[in-house]
């Protein structure tokens, strides 16, 4: 999944083509979700890898537990939030995007 794709290109001007930068949807807990304690070395790049099979989704995590910070390394001893259901996060980050 290129989180990219529903931002679309734009083009200045003079013809440069860049990209907005993307707007991360807030993730509604649900029933569904799963509730972990991070240990030394978890990241969230390699939980999303863990829990969705794809590491470019580590947004969904980080986005969840309200994570602004420009590191994908997670402090030990936290207690995290992984969406259980990955397609409402997407859904949600395509609708915001595709929008603009």
């Amino acid at each position: 999944m290129d989180r990219y794709n529903d931002i679309g290109q734009l083009f200045s001007e003079s013809g440069t083509r860049y990209r907005r930068n993307p707007i991360y949807p807030t993730i509604p807990p649900t029933v569904d979700d799963i509730y972990i304690i991070t240990t030394i070395g978890d990241r969230y790049d390699t939980l999303a890898l863990q829990f969705y099979n794809d590491s470019s989704l580590w947004w969904i995590i980080a986005m969840s537990n309200n994570y602004e910070k420009a590191s994908l390394a997670v402090k030990p001893g936290v207690q995290l939030r992984i969406p259980g259901d990955k397609s409402n996060a997407l859904q949600l980050y395509s609708q915001i995007n595709s929008t603009r």
